[in-house]
């Protein structure tokens, strides 16, 4: 068990204080955030830590961390704060949930965040900071690059490589063998059947309202 000290005060940091106070053997300390982005002392009934101040308060050597930030900017937010959360002095934790299928026999990397109902076939490889949020499918041989986020109920099937600083949307559906280059974004519920290029975007379109309204319409 390891006392770890969150980087965040927001949506995503308030589900890692759930997920690792209920389904893990780590216990949620304190939360830190950049001093301009304090909003109090404290959060979740813990203590709200500027970060230029919480090595000297939780020092690395005796407290671990997790940065729970979004997938903003290509999750390059994410990734700089890991990389200075790591040259503080940090080791961070990972987070799978016990209701994940893990099946694969490879370690995933540091603060990873794998939600439940994932499937997470043999042989897959999940490198560092890497989200799974719920009831994907990643399939068997498959590779995650640091720095991806994939969001709920995406089929990656075999042998995909997806690179790093990737965001894969809802729904989204991966097609076997194909590589995903780092920093593709593929918007929620598209089919991508073909290797992609660097910061390539998929935006299927969206649908539009029908000419009837519901009660013109005989079921």
């Amino acid at each position: 068990m390891a006392k770890i000290v969150i980087f965040g005060a927001g949506d995503i940091a308030r589900l890692a204080e759930f997920y690792f106070s209920t389904d893990s053997e780590h216990e949620v300390v304190a939360f830190t955030v950049d001093a301009e982005y304090l909003t109090g002392e404290t959060f979740l009934d813990r203590p709200l830590i500027p970060f230029d101040r919480v090595a000297s308060m939780y020092p690395p050597s005796s407290f671990k961390m997790f940065v729970a930030l979004s997938y903003a900017r290509m999750n390059q937010v994410r990734e700089a704060k890991c990389r200075e959360a790591r040259a503080a002095g940090y080791d961070l934790v990972s987070y799978v949930s016990s209701r994940c299928s893990f099946l694969t026999q490879y370690p995933i990397g540091d603060n990873c965040f794998i939600l439940e109902d994932n499937t997470v076939q043999p042989f897959v490889r999940i490198g560092s900071n890497v989200t799974l949020w719920s009831g994907n499918h990643i399939g068997h041989d498959s590779t995650i690059g640091d720095h991806s986020f994939v969001s709920s109920h995406v089929v990656v099937s075999g042998h995909v490589k997806i690179g790093s600083n990737c965001f894969i949307g809802v729904n989204a559906t991966l097609g076997n063998g194909i590589t995903v280059a780092a920093f593709t974004l593929v918007g929620a519920g598209a089919l991508i059947m073909k290797d992609t290029t660097p910061l390539a975007v998929f935006a299927p379109s969206r649908t539009k309202p029908f000419p009837k309204t519901s009660d013109q319409i005989d079921l």
